[in-house]
């Protein structure tokens, strides 16, 4: 069965790609079927082509941008794609085109939350409720909205609502626990959490939680048996072997909490309450250099947490290196004044050191503390825990993407979760998680090749590229792109090839000084796109040239050659920084490609890539304000430029305007860059 669903899911992608390559050139056709264009988009969401889904529905809004519906399903697909300010603006233009779909105002309130705007969130929910108010994903998600708000009362009114319904809902009880916990009502949670397990006895979270609330009311004994069931039921919660951990260890069962503390750390490598306390156990057991290293580890993973400084002092004080125990407690002393301990160990730490004196002053301190302790005790914050830390439940939802279902926000009937699926194509899924380098797309050139960018909807056209390819006055048609391929054997043959020949009638016709040759200019730049293309870009710039100083090169001509000549004295300069040839002429270079790109503007204002080129130029020699401008500049000729979107939100995030250029981001994304939303996931 799952093989007939990848054959089918291929075959689909394959028709669905077919599809848009047919709508694209006939809009016509299209008008008339927006709404099989949206069914379309609407497969590519459920089959988790989340980026090729949101090319579907920018067809339809561009054709009909007065409807909610595609506007409401993009926004989903930014959602599963961790962008949250594009989603939100999808979420706003539906809403304002249908203010009475809830699936809206569940998606938005959605959004909210992962924006941590609470309330906005709660009143986006409520007005879900008003148009759907049987909806139980509704209904949960407001009360886990008010239970963050701390409205403890409001979000168990919603959990009794629901339990009326469905007493017998293990979720419901599942959540009355938690908010019960959240409210300190241990008891009223243990209840809750048991009659979750009398309904799902196979869910380990479940267990996870009667185990988290039994530690907190001492009763270690059911805590350990039902910790040990989660663990038995298959959790994958580092929390679960890290509270048992603790059991072991009160237990003195130290070869217990070791093995239990070594897979919390397998689970969850960057959590440091594993390392805390497995150092704890390390220290307890004589063990002082590895417990040192993990506490080395956990204080590099949570800095902020000063009371880890504490134990790993004392470990310290045991391997004598006293000036690491003193610089530990004087942090300690810095964030919990009232802390007597650790001046006390600084005082034997000085002491060890043979300086009687700052020892004295350390004793003197706490002395003077301990006099006050009524006083203090009066004002003081809270004291620092340095003993093993317990982790808390098992969350309930670690997936987003399974908290946000896109069924819920149909209102349809929600479909059953399943695992995390592997994707052959990258474009494919959750790509938010696919790391990708920061760094700017690179210049748009122009070549006989270029590699399929089907999903970005920028317009690498020209009309005067365009008549220059109808004249036939080169020998293949010239195309923008920015990603060429990798020549085989036999292509660079080919092209050596039609160098000669290019050279042969170069040599027949160099006496043609006359004005008498209008091929003569067109055979330059056709055999400097041959050079370029076998990467001899210095023959490449003399061929340019030499083509401009062609009595008959027309406007045409010294567009294209004055732009191309640009380019390649750009990736010129990139060979010889990568060989180590570049001479200080650097500068100089620079303000000559300028000088070119301003000069195909001047003659040629709408040249977008020729814009878009110099903005990157500008990046390169950290111009970063010049070049948002003409970033600027080609968006405002093709608002569909999705590399300038890409670089332009790059940039602002290199002079901190995170927001611009997360927004512009989004709109790379959305327009097909689907490397952005990694990088939104990271700079949000």
């Amino acid at each position: 069965m799952k093989n007939e669903r990848n054959i089918y899911s291929r075959w689909m992608r394959g028709w669905i790609v077919l599809t848009l390559f047919i709508f694209h050139f006939s809009s016509s056709y299209a008008q008339l079927n927006t709404d099989r264009i949206t069914a379309i988009g609407r497969n590519a969401l459920y089959f988790e082509d989340y980026v090729l889904s949101i090319q579907y529905f920018n067809q339809v809004i561009r054709l009909k941008p007065y409807l909610a519906e595609p506007y409401f399903y993009r926004a989903i697909a930014k959602i599963q794609l961790e962008d949250y300010q594009g989603a939100l603006h999808d979420c706003n233009a539906a809403i304002e085109r249908n203010p009475f779909s809830p699936g809206c105002y569940y998606a938005r309130g959605y959004v909210y939350r992962q924006l941590n705007e609470w309330d906005k969130a709660e009143k986006d929910y409520t007005e879900a409720l008003l148009f759907s108010p049987e909806n139980r994903t509704y209904m949960i998600l407001r009360a886990d909205t008010r239970a963050q708000m701390e409205q403890y009362d409001a979000a168990l009114e919603d959990i009794e609502w629901l339990l009326r319904r469905e007493p017998q809902s293990a979720s419901a009880w599942s959540e009355k626990g938690r908010v019960s916990f959240l409210r300190k009502d241990t008891l009223t949670a243990l209840n809750a959490f048991e009659q979750a397990a009398n309904y799902d006895k196979t869910n380990p979270a479940v267990w996870s939680a009667l185990g988290v609330t039994n530690m907190m009311l001492n009763h270690e004994d059911e805590a350990y048996v039902q910790l040990t069931q989660a663990i038995n039921l298959g959790s994958k919660w580092a929390g679960d072997y890290i509270n048992r951990g603790v059991l072991h260890y009160k237990r003195h069962n130290y070869r217990g909490a070791l093995s239990d503390y070594d897979q919390a750390v397998k689970i969850a490598p960057r959590d440091p309450d594993c390392y805390y306390n497995r150092g704890i156990m390390r220290q307890e057991v004589g063990d002082y250099n590895n417990a040192l290293s993990d506490f080395n580890t956990a204080i590099k993973l949570a800095p902020e947490r000063t009371e880890m400084r504490y134990q790993r002092a004392l470990v310290q004080m045991q391997l004598k290196q006293w000036n690491a125990v003193v610089a530990d407690l004087d942090s300690m002393i810095a964030r919990y004044p009232y802390f007597l301990p650790a001046y006390y160990l600084a005082a034997q730490a000085k002491t060890q050191q043979g300086n009687s004196v700052a020892a004295y002053r350390y004793r003197q301190k706490a002395y003077e503390l301990e006099q006050q302790k009524e006083s203090i005790q009066a004002k003081q914050a809270a004291q620092p825990n340095t003993d093993l830390m317990i982790a808390g439940a098992q969350p309930q939802k670690k997936d987003h993407r399974k908290e946000f279902s896109t069924s819920a926000a149909q209102n349809q009937s929600e479909l059953p979760e399943e695992e995390e699926q592997k994707y052959d194509s990258q474009t494919r899924g959750t790509v938010q998680k696919q790391y990708q380098d920061v760094i700017n797309e690179p210049n748009i050139v122009l070549s006989y090749y270029s590699q399929d960018l089907s999903l970005r909807r920028t317009n690498y056209y020209h009309p005067l590229v365009e008549s220059i390819n109808k004249s036939q006055l080169l020998p293949s048609k010239l195309r923008f792109t920015n990603q060429e391929p990798a020549l085989t054997a036999e292509m660079v043959d080919f092209h050596f090839a039609e160098i000669s020949r290019l050279s042969l009638y170069i040599d027949q016709h160099a006496d043609h000084t006359q004005a008498d040759d209008n091929l003569l200019p067109y055979v330059f730049l056709s055999r400097a796109v041959e050079f370029a293309i076998v990467q001899d870009y210095s023959s490449a710039i003399d061929d340019c040239t030499r083509a401009l100083q062609c009595p008959l090169a027309d406007n045409r001509l010294h567009v294209i050659a004055t732009f191309c000549r640009a380019n390649w004295r750009y990736r010129l300069l990139e060979y010889q920084r990568a060989t180590g040839e570049q001479e200080g002429t650097v500068n100089m270079d620079f303000d000559i490609m300028l000088r070119d790109y301003d000069q195909v503007i001047r003659l040629q204002p709408d040249f977008a890539f020729a814009l878009y080129n110099k903005a990157n130029i500008l990046c390169a020699q950290k111009q970063w304000n010049d070049a948002i401008d003409y970033y600027t500049q080609a968006i405002k000729q093709d608002a569909y430029f999705a590399e300038a979107w890409f670089n332009r939100g790059l940039t602002y995030i290199y002079i901190g305007e995170n927001e611009k250029g997360l927004s512009d981001l989004s709109k790379a994304g959305e327009l097909g860059i689907y490397q952005a939303y990694n990088l939104i996931t990271r700079f949000k």
